[in-house]
């Protein structure tokens, strides 16, 4: 071996300008626009998880803020924290990015602005799990229920589709039959149980952060834990995919098996946040959507697509407690408002581009 043929040998590879790599299978994509936006969503979820913990009748004073977090609290800041607002916080933050995440793995898979795991069934397949299970064994917790509806939700559509998760205009199609069945199935069970009972559904069915517990958010952390790495494994190629399937094949990458897996990340994502919040609406479509609006670029957005969704949902939960002229409406009723008039704007938007 030559002395330039040992020195080539030695040099070890090198992520591209523009990208980050981590370990030799994962490079991800690395702009300016997006590194400011998400430090500034970071930033400003960090006030709003502030706010969250210091404002109101029971609120933490803010020079006790720092104290509290570390465990040094006592008395009625320590109350405060770790019965009512920290794992309500801390579920809200990993909920929201869940869901966030999983939305902008589907609209990346399914190249389609309009498109959240929503569409495809899964939160109408968790409400109608929820009702069997309150309907059926009262005794059981809804969230179990909810995470079997939408698993069982997701496994109709996998079968209707005929080609799994691989074609994303069938998907869609699928998705809305199973949830319009969905759907007439839980309205059902509201209209015939009792009405307490009917009472605690409903507040469920809209989406909730009240009353949620340390397990609550271990389990939200867990699912995004597992499944944020995957879906930063299948980043690049989801970029890549969305420039066609051919281009896609001719780069070397499958798209039908990328889409399976991005499809499998997204309704796992969202499966986990509706099992400890409820099917929380519009934050799975909004967040990714800002995400690229603010970036205009390519490809997925991942990190900011979370950031966004976690900080859409907290202050969505900071409005629910601290707006007491609507006595403690669910945080999903504030998501529902929002994205309402988002989604009008969506559609409103693509019908004079022509492309509805």
């Amino acid at each position: 071996m030559t002395p330039d043929q040992s020195s080539a040998a030695d040099v070890k590879p090198t992520a591209p300008k523009g990208y980050l790599r981590l370990g030799h299978h994962v490079v991800l994509p690395v702009e300016r626009s997006t590194v400011i936006a998400s430090l500034f969503a970071a930033a400003t979820l960090l006030l709003a998880a502030a706010a969250t913990l210091t404002l109101g009748r029971l609120g933490i004073a803010l020079g006790d803020l720092p104290s509290t977090v570390l465990g040094d609290a006592q008395g009625k800041d320590a109350f405060v924290f770790d019965r009512l607002r920290g794992p309500r916080l801390v579920t809200g933050i990993a909920t929201g990015a869940a869901f966030g995440l999983s939305g902008a793995l589907f609209q990346s898979v399914t190249r389609n602005p309009l498109a959240s795991p929503d569409v495809i069934g899964l939160s109408g397949g968790a409400g109608a799990g929820a009702a069997a299970f309150a309907l059926l064994l009262p005794g059981v917790p809804v969230w179990s229920g909810a995470l079997l509806g939408a698993l069982l939700a997701m496994c109709l559509v996998y079968v209707s589709t005929g080609t799994g998760f691989r074609d994303p205009g069938r998907l869609v199609v699928a998705g809305i039959g199973v949830a319009a069945l969905a759907t007439a199935l839980t309205q059902y069970v509201v209209y015939v149980v009792e009405r307490d009972k009917a009472t605690v559904l409903t507040a469920y069915l809209n989406g909730s952060l009240a009353a949620r517990s340390w397990t609550d958010a271990g389990t939200i952390w867990l699912v995004l834990l597992v499944a944020g790495p995957l879906a930063a494994l299948v980043s690049r190629r989801l970029t890549i995919a969305e420039m066609g399937d051919e281009i896609s094949a001719a780069l070397g990458s499958d798209p039908g098996r990328t889409r399976t897996a991005a499809v499998l990340l997204s309704v796992a994502l969202a499966a986990g946040a509706v099992s400890v919040a409820g099917p929380i609406a519009f934050i799975a479509l909004t967040a990714p959507q800002i995400a690229r609006r603010i970036t205009r670029g390519a490809g997925p957005r991942q990190l900011l697509s979370a950031l966004l969704g976690a900080l859409l949902l907290v202050l969505a939960d900071l409005a629910s407690q601290q707006l007491t002229l609507f006595d403690d409406l669910p945080a999903g009723i504030y998501t529902m408002a929002v994205g309402g008039i988002y989604l009008g704007y969506l559609l409103t938007r693509e019908w004079r581009k022509g492309t509805l």
